[in-house]
Parts: structure tokens; C-alpha cells; sequence
């Protein structure tokens, strides 16, 4: 895989790739990605992936950032990882994997512009607009095409950015999450009042189990986030870690370090019972949004993941004017608990044509699956409808 300056793309502008972020500067790389709404593309987060052991060639994330320049001076930056796997991205391509090789064709080592372990929506292509961000995504493909590897993939751009990327020739593909939205509620009983009688009382019986198991809950951020804390977090971290995944994808020295820098962006939801730790949700804040990251116990409580992962942030984002939540990748069990069906992207980019061609069929077709799967589950959504009480 080519490492170093490439001499110039069509347009004049040089191309890079960097194996550490650092070799591109905070200064440089936050100015670029708009980093007060989005933390994950920020400098520290994703430098704290590397510098904590967690992204490296040697766990199948090896960094690759893409840089655009023009006489001199950085204009565009995209996180790429040439990936060793299918592992930790959320979405799904194993199925590729497995064609591909088996009609004789090497899949991995792969390109990747995501933010690893993490399916939340943000930008891929950093720049300052939308001319240079086009540019960016055509001069990720002359890159890839340079590699000799099979693919290039876009994880999780927003509805913008997927534009432009499928305009520079990258398949779209459809998936879904589920979301909180909030529609001027104000406050968790306005958020209750929205609600259907039955499904008012199923969230009201799910949420008073809780204290009635003796279990407390807290919020922490910024200062009071301390090593104590972490080390509580890391616990339960890879119990569901170890359960999911075989072994956490995440180093404990990563959770110090976004600790150390952005520790304002970090909101952790503990929840005690006689005194002890029993469970805890890391989320991470970025402009009208919470993300819903991690999530561990000790003790098994009926309705305690409910209660730490969806309504607690639900309650936590109407209190401090947040929009939106974001509960991660997967899991129907949301929409009776306020999250509806929400559309997700991703682009790719084959090398092979034929398997282009054959993968675009693939997609059309999952596309409208994913539509209607989304018209469909839309309508069990818990708010009322039709004049309900």
C-alpha cells in the first residue's frame, strides 16, 4: 500500500497518507472537522484511539489518513484505516467478504473512513466546503485504486456527505437506527403525555422497578469523572465486551486519555444499589446530540438497561436542551421505549467491476427492504395516534 506524498491528483492537489494522526496536528485536523457537533471525528478522540493501543495495524485498524493540499497548505482530511477485517464497523459486509473470496479474490485488507468502533452519523470528508469535500471523496477513490486493494468504504456520512460521495461514483447503502427526536416536550412528562395510555403505562411500571429494586441512579460529567469512576466503567465495559465481541475492542488507558481532553463531552449513568456500582452507560455529547456508546452490569435488574441506557438519556438530553439521542446500532426494543426507525448510510467504492455491478444490485434491492422495513416498524412507534388519549 502506497505511503507518502502522492505526486498530484487531476485537479492539482496533492494527496497523503498519514499512519498516525498526530503527523497532521490537532490545530489543523479540528479546524477541518467542525468538531464542537461532532467528537467523534475530533483530534483527541481519534488520537486516543491510537495513542491508547486501541486502533493499530495489530488489532486490524491501521491508520491511513487521507490529506488534501494545495501549495503547501492541508484543505481536507479524511480518518481512513486500512482494515485487517469486518470487525467493529457496524456495517455489514461479510457477506462481501465471502463472495469476493470465494470467486478467487483477496478482500483484506480493506479501506475504511469511519470512526472506529463508533456507529454514530457524522462527517468523513473535512473541509471547509462542499467543493474541496468533493474533491476529497474523488481523491480517496484515485487513492484506493493506487493500493491495489478491493474496496473503499464510507461509514456512517451524513445526508450531505452521502451525496457528494455517491456523485463522485461510490454505491449507497441504506440501513436504519433507532432514534430519540425530541418534538418539544420539555421535559420527561411532556415526553409521557405523547405516549398512547397503554405504552404510558408500560414506560411508568419499567421505570419505577427501578428504585423499587433499591437501585439509585447518577449522572456524571466533566470533574467529577475520575479514575475511580473508570475504573468502576471498565468493569462492566468488558463483561459486555467479552460477551459481544470475545474481548473488548477498547484499551483502559483510551478511557483516561478522552477523559483528560474532553471530559465536558463525556456523560457517564451509574446506577448504585447498597452503595455498590452495579451498571453503568457511558454517552458522549456533541451539539444537540447524546450518543449512547457503552454499556455494562454486575448485577442482573429487571428493566435496568432500559432505564441506564434509554430513558435516563432521554431524561438527560430534555434537560439540557439536547434534540436528539442516538442509542447506537440496532435493537427494535427501542421503538416501544420513544426511538423510531431512522435511515443511516454508508458508500463504497469496488475495485473489481463485476463485483460493483453485482453488489449495486444487492443494494437497490436491500434499499427498498430498509424503506419499507422503516414505513412499517414506523407505525409502532408508542405516540398517539388518530386522536388517542
Amino acid at each position: 500500500m502506497p505511503d507518502g506524498t502522492d505526486p498530484q491528483t487531476e485537479t492539482g492537489f496533492d494527496v497523503e497518507a498519514h499512519q498516525r494522526i498526530a503527523d497532521i496536528g490537532r490545530t489543523v485536523w479540528d479546524s477541518l472537522a467542525g468538531t464542537t457537533d461532532h467528537p467523534f471525528v475530533a483530534y483527541d478522540f481519534l488520537e486516543a484511539l491510537e495513542r491508547s493501543g486501541s486502533v493499530a495495524p495489530n488489532t486490524g485498524w491501521g491508520p491511513h489518513h487521507l490529506t488534501l493540499s494545495k501549495d503547501g497548505e492541508i484543505v481536507g482530511a479524511m480518518p481512513l484505516y486500512a482494515k485487517g477485517h469486518s470487525q467493529g464497523e457496524y456495517i455489514f459486509d461479510h457477506a462481501w467478504a465471502d463472495a469476493y473470496e470465494r470467486a478467487g479474490g483477496r478482500y483484506y485488507p480493506k479501506l475504511m473512513s469511519a470512526v472506529p468502533f463508533t456507529p454514530a452519523t457524522g462527517p468523513r470528508l473535512l473541509a471547509k466546503d462542499d467543493a474541496t469535500r468533493q474533491l476529497l471523496a474523488e481523491a480517496a477513490i484515485q487513492w484506493a485504486a493506487k493500493t491495489g486493494l478491493s474496496s473503499l468504504h464510507v461509514n456512517f456520512p451524513d445526508p450531505v456527505q452521502k451525496e457528494l460521495l455517491k456523485k463522485a461514483g461510490y454505491l449507497i447503502r441504506t440501513g436504519q437506527q433507532f432514534h430519540f427526536e425530541d418534538k418539544g416536550y420539555g421535559d420527561w412528562q411532556g415526553f409521557l403525555d405523547a405516549l398512547s395510555s397503554r405504552k404510558r403505562k408500560g414506560l411508568r411500571k419499567e421505570r419505577e422497578a427501578i428504585p423499587a429494586a433499591g437501585v439509585e441512579i447518577e449522572w456524571l460529567t466533566g470533574s467529577d469523572i475520575t479514575e475511580a469512576v473508570l475504573d468502576q466503567f471498565w468493569v462492566f465495559y468488558q463483561d459486555t465486551g467479552a460477551r459481544k465481541w470475545g474481548q473488548p475492542y477498547l484499551t483502559r488507558p483510551f478511557f483516561s486519555m478522552i477523559t483528560e481532553t474532553m471530559a465536558d463531552k463525556l456523560l457517564f449513568i451509574m446506577a448504585k444499589r447498597n452503595g455498590k456500582t452495579i451498571a453503568g452507560a457511558m454517552n458522549v455529547i456533541g451539539g444537540d446530540a447524546l450518543y449512547g456508546r457503552y454499556w455494562g452490569c454486575t448485577e442482573y435488574v429487571p428493566f435496568l438497561h432500559f432505564e441506564v441506557c434509554y430513558y435516563q438519556a432521554v431524561d438527560f438530553a430534555l434537560a439540557h436542551g439536547l434534540t436528539r439521542v442516538e442509542a447506537g446500532a440496532q435493537g427494535e426494543h427501542k421503538i416501544a421505549r420513544g426511538y423510531s426507525p431512522t435511515p443511516i448510510y454508508s458508500g463504497h467504492w469496488l475495485a473489481n467491476s463485476s463485483f460493483s455491478e453485482a453488489v449495486a444490485r444487492y443494494l437497490d434491492a436491500e434499499e427498498n427492504e430498509v424503506v419499507d422495513a422503516i414505513d412499517y416498524l414506523s407505525a409502532f412507534t408508542p405516540f398517539k395516534k388518530n386522536g388517542q388519549s
